[in-house]
C-alpha cells in the first residue's frame, strides 16, 4: 500500500513539474501575463507610500494620490 501511494505522488509531482513548463509558442496559444492589463500604482505626494485604493492617502494627514 505504501508503494502505490508513493507512486501516485511521484506521479502527481512529475505532472505538477511539467505543468509548470513554459515552451516557446506553446501549442499556438497567446500568453498574457496579468501584469499587462494592471494599471500604475500611484503614489502619495505628500508621504510617498503607494496608495492602492485611491482618494485621500491614509497614511498621512493631506496627501492626495
Amino acid at each position: 500500500m505504501v508503494k502505490v501511494i508513493t507512486f501516485f505522488l511521484i506521479g502527481m509531482l512529475v505532472l505538477a513539474m511539467f505543468g509548470r513548463l513554459r515552451w516557446p509558442g506553446g501549442a499556438g496559444l497567446p500568453r498574457k501575463t496579468k501584469r499587462a492589463n494592471l494599471p500604475k500604482p500611484t503614489r502619495c505626494a505628500a508621504c510617498g507610500k503607494y496608495e492602492v485604493t485611491g482618494g485621500a492617502c491614509r497614511n498621512c494627514s493631506g496627501g492626495q494620490s
